[in-house]
């Protein structure tokens, strides 16, 4: 499998609905979560592969919603099996080597490295060993950490592309820095896209108009919900306008040809040569 076999840097925006923990440990919202993003026209749903003692120690303040928020192996399985049905693509973030293990076993697609992770180099090798296609969120990484994780796919030949992230929960409009984007473009020659930590939707839809080729929304049932993430999230609502906008924009850019459009076809006889 590569990036461009799953239809990442294409032409058509990949879409990623970030389930994460928002299923909040319950099998059954989790189910529901994948059937609610293949209906709003999602091309994936992103899960949360992790034994909780081996991603934080045991007085972390984070330790108990994680604990709380831990899927079975078995059921990612079952969880797989269904998003496989339904027709909308799999994957998982895994934050320790027995996760990586389980995922590539599973016959995921894509792995994902979360910002935290990007300078988790005993991760990020274990990742690209499985030569498993990989994308890579840059949030609060300097231009050497991400250049060092790039090496590291590099050197094994496994494929990546780059997210240009924000690591703040929620963050600010005014912070996106969506210039960013172009950077990596620049510097990469990867496919670039853009996970979003903003309270709407529009810095994505602004993050295709500047060349993203991948987004990544948090993604819940309620924004209510209790957890860490429910309120930066979109809600299957938000996330059906968030494709349709989206794909609107993709086709309001068009393909960039310096060429005479089908379209103004009944206006061309009005030209006015020079005599």
């Amino acid at each position: 499998m590569s990036l461009a076999t799953l239809g990442i840097g294409k032409g058509k925006t990949f879409i990623i609905a970030e389930v994460g923990i928002n299923h909040n440990g319950d099998f059954k919202k989790a189910v529901k979560l994948i059937d609610e993003a293949k209906k709003a026209g999602a091309d994936a749903v992103k899960f949360q592969t992790y034994v909780t003692e081996k991603r934080v120690p045991k007085d972390s303040p984070i330790y108990g919603i994680l604990k709380q928020c831990e899927l079975s192996q078995e059921d990612q399985r079952r969880l797989k099996i269904h998003a496989d049905k339904k027709g909308i693509l799999f994957f998982s973030t895994p934050f320790d080597e027995e996760s990586v293990t389980f995922l590539k076993d599973l016959n995921v697609p894509l792995l994902k490295i979360a910002s935290f992770d990007i300078v988790n180099h005993k991760l990020l090798r274990a990742c690209a060993k499985t030569k498993i296609p990989m994308i890579i969120s840059r949030g609060m990484a300097s231009q050497s950490e991400i250049a060092t994780a790039a090496s590291i796919c590099k050197k094994v030949g496994t494929e990546f592309a780059l997210l240009h992230c924000v690591s703040a929960y929620p963050a600010p409009k005014t912070s996106v820095n969506l210039r960013a984007i172009d950077a990596l473009k620049a510097q990469y020659k990867v496919p670039v896209g853009f996970s979003d930590h903003t309270l709407d939707i529009d810095a994505c839809v602004y993050a295709v108009a500047r060349g993203a080729e991948v987004l990544e929304k948090h993604f819940t049932l309620n924004r209510r919900m209790k957890g860490p993430d429910h309120r930066l999230s979109a809600d299957p609502k938000m996330l059906a306008q968030l494709v349709q906008r989206v794909r609107e924009v993709e086709g309001m850019l068009g393909r960039g040809k310096l060429v005479s459009l089908p379209v103004e076809a009944g206006t061309r006889q009005y030209r006015r040569k020079s005599v």
